[in-house]
């Protein structure tokens, strides 16, 4: 606590001097981005993770309550959060966090049985606690393994190494490029029918069962940590996949959760895999994974208003976006992709990362809001109708979580 507060009046004071000063927009702009990223963590390390150190995820603002979804890859990313305010602030109260939510997703390693090393991943929310799903491992997995390398203890990145090796050895189907996503609890994995295409029942495609899956690129941080190769195969076969199966629209709209049918994209999944393309171009200097990756950016560059918002379901026919859900994860995520793309020579994002800074500063509820449970958060709305025969309105988590990443990063990237 003294650690941050001496930071937050040493952001103050810059502030305050700036202001006074001539020719020092630069460090009043640093000072409002560092004050923002202070009260996103202190709401991540306060509220969204709790007392066991996961993530509470959707809070509902009309109940008043938190519901589960997803909960591993909700948890990483709060860490991945923490842990991008820690090396800014070098607070220890957002480590101390990180590593209580890195234990408890160190805990949900499976111990025995035909599951043995597979973390256990349930999905929640339309699929119940029954299905483990390969995303909501691999998304969690960037903090996990980075939670390893701030503390130099391996516990984590180990745990994340053993789900890694079960999905590789179970679910990765080489020859077609893509991963299984859904195991029953059996282990058996789900190759015929998914549980997410119920209305189809016997009518399911290779496609409907299975992906890329490169969303934060398990694999090859399981490379990095362990030096087996195969683990940096898997990953370059599947991101080969990714080129080769992506659309012109820099899209991949055959898998869900876009709905081609419909022509919606989802606000994250595709920045995902344009995230693990850029790592591949990192890791082999073949500029085609890059190229694609610019092809995503470009899409939600798209769907960027002029204002910076991003909403939750987009279309690529030309049809408005559905303005009932306000995706802050997207603005951040988005911003983070421009990022990086902007750091390999793509100067044609520039406008859409400031864009992303704005909204973001501007974006979040009050940190002295009436609801603990919002106060300091980032608006990440999503409206659903017919959920629980109600209409389900909830602020989710991970605007704030990927909001602590793009800060971490603007703030290097424009100021240092």
């Amino acid at each position: 606590m003294k650690i941050r507060l001496q930071f937050l009046f040493s952001v103050m004071a810059a502030l305050l001097s700036s202001i006074c000063a001539n020719g020092q927009k630069n460090d009043t702009d640093r000072a409002k981005f560092e004050k923002a990223l202070i009260e996103c963590a202190d709401y991540v390390s306060s509220i969204v993770l709790d007392d066991e150190g996961k993530s509470q995820c959707d809070y509902n603002m009309t109940e008043g309550i938190w519901y589960p979804y997803e909960i591993p890859w909700h948890t990483g990313q709060a860490i991945l959060g923490l842990l991008s305010a820690f090396e800014i602030t070098q607070d220890s109260t957002y480590l101390k966090k990180a590593i209580q939510g890195g234990d408890y997703w160190a805990g949900l390693q499976i111990e025995e049985g035909p599951l043995k090393g597979m973390l256990n991943a349930v999905h929640g929310d339309v699929l119940g606690d029954e299905f483990i799903v390969f995303a909501t491992v691999s998304d969690g997995t960037p903090g996990i393994y980075e939670l390893s390398k701030v503390t130099k203890d391996k516990k984590y990145a180990t745990v994340a190494t053993s789900s890694a090796s079960w999905l590789m050895n179970n679910t990765y189907y080489a020859e077609e490029g893509v991963c299984y996503d859904v195991i029953h609890p059996s282990g058996k994995v789900l190759k015929q029918n998914s549980p997410f295409w119920k209305d189809l029942e016997n009518r399911q495609t290779l496609f409907h069962v299975a992906r890329p899956n490169t969303e934060g690129s398990l694999f090859l941080d399981a490379y990095d940590f362990t030096g087996e190769k195969a683990y940096k195969e898997a990953f370059i076969n599947l991101c080969n996949s990714l080129v080769e199966k992506q659309g012109p629209e820099g899209l991949w709209m055959q898998f869900m959760p876009n709905h081609n049918d419909v022509k919606s994209f989802h606000p994250r999944f595709n920045i995902w895999y344009a995230e693990s393309l850029i790592r591949a171009f990192e890791t082999t200097n073949d500029r085609k994974y890059l190229e694609a990756a610019a092809k995503t950016a470009r899409a939600y560059q798209k769907a960027q208003k002029a204002d910076g918002t991003i909403y939750y379901k987009n279309y690529i026919d030309g049809k408005l976006p559905d303005r009932g859900s306000i995706c802050g994860s997207s603005v951040a995520f988005s911003g983070i992709l421009w990022m990086k793309l902007a750091q390999n020579g793509y100067d044609e994002f520039n406008d859409n990362i400031d864009l992303s800074a704005n909204w973001l500063l501007k974006n979040r509820y009050k940190s002295d809001h009436p609801d603990v449970n919002l106060a300091g958060g980032v608006i990440n709305t999503r409206v659903r109708y017919n959920r629980n025969n109600k209409i389900w309105f909830v602020n989710r988590d991970v605007g704030t979580s990927f909001a602590l990443r793009f800060f971490k990063d603007y703030i290097n990237y424009k100021f240092d």
